[in-house]
């Protein structure tokens, strides 16, 4: 059978795919941009018929029919592996979605192991190719894996999705495919970068200074890396390379100013790696069909002892808060989850591992309440927050005041460089709870 017989054998209208599902199942939605729009419309259509359906994405990227046909949870139960803004909101509102920790290199794997069964995989597609594959688009992330395990894989195709060259494991074959589903071609989601504050430039100063020529970068979301990003790209560094999980607007402005060459990389020369990709339409068109860029699955790009094969590594992060142990949240506030592990973990080890390499976690010293006092983002272990990464592992910390090397140093020595680091105006108070946790000495310094 020739690949179009197979392609119209196989074509199914979305309400056609959406009776797939049965009550009782597992179903996976895509994720980041290829999550199903016009299959998650017509899921949401069945919610009379349907009881206990779990459904699970990854960084949703709309507000989902399901969910809004069923904020209580009735029939649809919301999981993710990591928080959108959208599934923050929900969670805030009283919806029921649920978090799933992950060591993100590691969820091909789960998915092809340790998830309980999948029942349906719907996602969305680039349209097929001469040779018969349908293209992720930019999240090649675990999709193979889900492919891989679930019963029934369903294609939404969207002609807007870019076709993002690998790699490997960046298309499903119209052979692993149970039925297709000709979208509406809804625009990929936009996401701008922030607006560069003073403050995240003057973060990014202090991190800019720890790269040269040849150092490999890893990127993370937020306006933070977003400055590093652009201050790279009006600097005098050159020859950089790119292996990172998500690639943002600011490895295109980095690319087009020349800076990103990758000559010095020693797996993966020359090319611009990643696993998804989330920003505005100027980094979508940038990647469609270039072959600059080579997405891989996630336990290709995250993990640790693959990344650190190149020397010179250089991974910059956020974080929401860290205790005066060197603890790392980075997913939650409290017991509110806002984002998720993702790869942060992966990145913090690969960054140390790699020769001559540097892993880098970047915040603001503080914030101010809603009674407009300064709270300090640097603090004692605060109860429900959630460890993202482990006092043992963390590296360098920066903030807008400087920066500190967590290696080597004993409890009172980070205590003392971190609030050396803090808001002047939280630097006394700090100091007492450093001494009522037993981790400041009577001769450490009290200068401001």
């Amino acid at each position: 059978m020739s690949l179009m017989d197979q392609y119209k054998k196989k074509l199914v209208t979305a309400e056609q795919a959406a009776r797939v599902v049965k009550s009782g199942d597992w179903v996976e939605y895509g994720s980041f941009l290829g999550m199903v729009r016009a299959c998650d419309k017509a899921l949401a259509a069945r919610k009379g018929e349907l009881r206990d359906v779990k459904i699970r994405s990854c960084v949703t990227a709309y507000a989902p029919e399901v969910i809004l046909a069923d904020p209580k949870g009735e029939v649809f139960t919301w999981i993710s592996w990591h928080f959108s803004g959208a599934d923050r909101k929900f969670a805030d509102k009283g919806v029921p979605v649920y978090y799933t920790p992950v060591k993100y290199c590691e969820v091909p794997r789960y998915c092809r192991e340790e998830i309980d069964d999948l029942d349906v995989f719907m996602l969305q597609v680039n349209p097929m190719d001469k040779n018969g594959f349908f293209n992720f688009g930019p999240q090649c992330s675990h999709s193979k894996a889900l492919c891989d395990r679930a019963k029934t894989v369903i294609v939404e195709v969207n002609k807007n999705q870019p076709r993002c060259l690998g790699g490997f494991e960046e298309a499903v074959h119209i052979s692993e495919v149970d039925y297709i589903v000709e979208g509406e071609n809804p625009p990929l989601t936009q996401i701008p970068a922030p607006p560069i504050s003073e403050l995240d430039k003057k973060v990014a100063f202090f991190i800019v200074e720890e790269m040269k020529n040849g150092s490999c970068i890893q990127l993370g979301i937020g306006g933070m890396p977003n400055a590093v990003g652009m201050m790279i790209a009006e600097s005098d560094l050159k020859d950089l390379g790119c292996h990172t999980e998500m690639l943002v607007d600011a490895y295109v402005h980095m690319f087009n100013a020349g800076k990103l060459t990758g000559r010095k990389k020693q797996i993966d020369p020359g090319k611009l790696v990643y696993t998804f990709a989330l920003g505005t339409q100027l980094l979508y068109d940038f990647l469609d069909d270039n072959p600059w860029c080579a997405t891989y699955p996630v336990s290709y790009t995250n993990k640790p002892s693959i990344v650190a094969l190149n020397d010179n590594v250089v991974t910059i992060n956020n974080a929401i808060e860290i205790d005066l142990y060197g603890q790392v949240c980075s997913e939650s506030s409290g017991f509110r989850q806002i984002t998720g592990t993702g790869g942060q973990l992966d990145f913090v080890l690969a960054g140390y591992e790699s020769r001559g390499g540097k892993s880098i976690v970047c915040l603001p010293s503080s914030y101010k309440d809603k009674e407009g006092k300064i709270r300090s983002r640097i603090v004692l272990p605060a109860p429900g927050g959630i460890v993202t990464v482990s006092r043992t592992i963390n590296h360098i910390v920066v903030t807008e005041f400087g920066k500190v090397n967590m290696k080597g140093k004993n409890t009172w020595q980070r205590a003392e460089e971190l609030i050396g680091i803090a808001h002047p105006d939280t630097r006394d108070e700090l100091i007492k709870a450093a001494e009522v946790q037993g981790i400041w000495r009577n001769s450490n310094r009290r200068d401001g």
